[in-house]
């Protein structure tokens, strides 16, 4: 073979390893993500590789076409892109930036690559665009759920108080100040319960794109928790006060909610409020603050607005202590029985005793139910002390039956919530076997609150309880709402006329037709009619007359301790 011959063998070969190269690079760049424009300085060269037409409907055929890719992006991206596209002006090297291209929702990445000679001037320059929408949108979705609550669209708890402590450092900067309101609405827990959660996340949800609706750039929101929202306003001018947004919730609240599935449900709501820098002077305690003063408002009453204040906080501050103490009390078992008796009115012989729950706190002061009892039904302490309260009633019980020889009725109150712990019934039954007492020498009280709140669930345990032999009393009768209602269903034994008629049964003849009437239609249903709070000759003389069955009152005895009550068993009055 000739050297010509072997010159072209060669040429041949390198001419096919070029073609497998190029090959190689072209099917590269067509199996790339996104695509590429190169430039060459030196011949004035402009190419595309990869997927190119999946984001431009337009060729490159020299270097001026690379200004076609300023025309195919939006408006808000062209001077962003425009300063990385011409690196080799300012001699730079590489830079990113994100662009969303015109007439679509597609977000691209443009990477620039610049290449220089030795002496500095540009040789190459190559542009990589990337489609960058998912990560886009995953992003944007991160940044949605640290600065918004999903369910309402406000802003969430965490992003809320970043922006209340900026509203802070302003007003503490220009002695201004900022009102925090807290919007919590009225029996929400019923509707969760009587119509389906689902109801109450919809409410929930609408009333929280209300308040959103009542934000400007001095007014922020967030859903805090439940159905509970908070409004901070930072308001220099005194164009945009509480009133103002108060009146604006109240007036929105007149018209019912109307729900996707057609249901209309209306509400109403206590607000709390609390100001910098009188109430606190930090973000956390302004929402702490405005929390006590709609703790407070809901405590006197609902759909109100009510206004934080130092005595609001030795309120709080006294009901926290309350609890804390009453915890230790429950650790401790500081608790006292005190047993008030039962006469009957014709005979003035014991018909029985009610037992009293008394605290005596650490320094020997004796705290009043009527203080501590809400407290306890409130946290719900009250179900560790009903169950005391049980045993030690039927335990002591049983101690007297046991030394005086004869039978009488310990009256025992029974809370809302001890009847729907589901235990209740098999716990009342496990103290009367165990000490050995017989169930219809005990009574257990109940109110009528307790039956407004669930009556069929209440009346089957009532039932069962009945249906051991335990007797059952309709404490306070006559302070709800729908007492007649439930006389004829219910398998009670004794009837309870509130102390409130009898306070006023000599002096108001309403009240004597009425508890006359409590009397004579106790009769007819076969119960007994205890009168409770009588505390005077004359109340007594008249109960008797009228046929009231049984007396209780500080007239006849006061609540007695164990001791005291030895002494009324001991002299036999039976």
């Amino acid at each position: 073979m000739s050297e010509l011959d072997e010159q072209l063998e060669k040429l041949k070969e390198e001419n096919q390893e070029l073609r497998e190269k190029e090959r190689m690079y072209q099917l590269v760049s067509k199996s790339a993500v996104g695509a590429f424009m190169y430039c060459s300085f030196v011949n004035r060269r402009v190419c595309t590789l990869g997927q190119w037409e999946d984001f431009f409907d337009f060729e490159v055929r020299e270097m001026n076409d690379i200004f076609k890719l300023l025309e195919s992006v939006d408006e808000s991206s062209v001077s962003g892109l425009r300063n990385i596209l011409f690196l080799e002006a300012h001699g730079k090297e590489s830079a990113t930036t994100e662009c969303l291209l015109k007439g679509h929702r597609i977000w691209v990445q443009f990477c620039v690559k610049v290449y220089y000679a030795d002496g500095g001037q540009p040789t190459d320059k190559i542009i990589y665009i990337n489609n960058i929408t998912k990560y886009r949108s995953q992003n944007e979705e991160l940044a949605y759920m640290a600065y918004y609550d999903s369910m309402t669209g406000l802003y969430n708890r965490n992003y809320f108080v970043r922006l209340l402590s900026e509203f802070v450092r302003k007003a503490l900067e220009y002695n201004q100040i900022i009102s925090i309101m807290i919007i919590d609405i009225d029996d929400f827990k019923n509707i969760n319960d009587g119509q389906g959660i689902m109801i109450g996340d919809e409410l929930v949800q609408q009333f929280g794109c209300f308040i959103k609706e009542l934000c400007k750039n001095n007014i922020i929101a967030c859903h805090l928790h439940s159905d509970v929202y908070c409004i901070a306003i930072h308001d220099p001018n005194k164009k945009a006060c509480v009133e103002v947004i108060h009146n604006a919730i109240q007036k929105r609240l007149k018209e019912p909610f109307k729900l996707s599935s057609g249901k209309e449900i209306s509400i109403t709501v206590s607000i709390g409020v609390a100001e910098y820098p009188d109430a606190a002077t930090s973000a956390l305690e302004l929402i702490n603050c405005a929390e006590i003063a709609v703790f407070k408002g809901k405590s006197l009453g609902k759909d109100i607005i009510h206004y934080f204040d130092v005595s609001v906080m030795e309120d709080f501050m006294g009901t926290i202590e309350l609890e804390d103490k009453l915890k230790k009390a429950i650790a401790n078992q500081n608790f006292i029985l005190y047993y008030q008796p039962q006469y009957y009115s014709g005979s003035k012989k014991l018909r029985g005793v009610e037992a009293l729950i008394r605290w005596q706190d650490e320094d020997s002061h004796f705290i009043q139910p009527s203080v501590f009892i809400p407290a306890a039904e409130k946290n719900g302490a009250i179900i560790p002390i009903g169950k005391w309260v049980v045993e030690q009633s039927i335990k002591q019980y049983a101690i007297w039956r046991r030394q005086f020889g004869f039978p009488f009725i310990m009256s025992i109150n029974i809370s809302a919530l001890q009847y729907k712990k589901d235990d209740f019934v098999d716990s009342v039954v496990g103290n009367l076997r165990k000490y050995g007492v017989s169930p219809n020498e005990i009574e257990l009280e109940i109110t009528e609150s307790v039956l407004i709140e669930d009556f069929d669930a209440v009346y089957e345990k009532i039932k069962i309880l009945k249906d051991c032999g335990i007797r059952i009393s309709l404490d306070d009768f006559g302070t709800g709402f729908s007492s007649l209602a439930y006389l004829t269903r219910l398998p009670i034994d004794t009837l309870k006329i509130d102390k409130t008629f009898i306070d006023t049964v000599l002096t108001d003849s309403s009240t004597r037709v009425i508890t006359e009437s409590i009397v004579n239609m106790v009769k007819a249903l076969k119960f007994e009619s205890i009168a409770e709070g009588v505390e005077k000759e004359e109340q007594y003389q008249y109960l008797k007359e009228i046929g009231c069955d049984i007396i209780q009152g500080y007239l006849f005895s006061k609540p007695l301790s164990p001791m005291q009550m030895e002494g009324i068993l001991q002299e036999g009055k039976v």
